[in-house]
């Protein structure tokens, strides 16, 4: 988690004019919590661990939001986000580390 948050701060810390709308930033931290809990290997093969990690995530989103989605409105380019919502992990080839070597 903590990576993810991390992750989100880099990205966060390059701004630009035309930035990206509130909505695809509160894609991206859904997208980033996602990407980290599967990382962390939460996967889930009952309905009660898949509530209850869908519970964790929703707490996570709901304490960083309104932080997050200031930052991210503000402060990082547009082209940053669509690169971060488009990758597919934290790290590695098609990893959101990547946007920030790109942009």
């Amino acid at each position: 988690m903590k990576r993810a948050l991390l992750v989100a701060a880099l990205l966060v810390a390059v701004g630009c004019k035309s930035g990206p709308s509130e909505d695809q930033c509160k894609q991206l931290l859904d997208h980033l919590v996602d990407l980290e809990f599967k990382k962390a290997g939460a996967a889930a093969s009952s309905d009660t661990q898949k509530a209850d990690i869908a519970k964790q995530k929703t707490a996570v989103t709901e304490a960083k939001s309104a932080e997050f989605v200031e930052q991210c409105t503000k402060k990082t380019s547009r082209a940053r986000v669509e690169c971060a919502l488009a990758a597919n992990e934290i790290d590695g080839d098609n990893g959101v580390s990547k946007c920030d070597e790109s942009k």
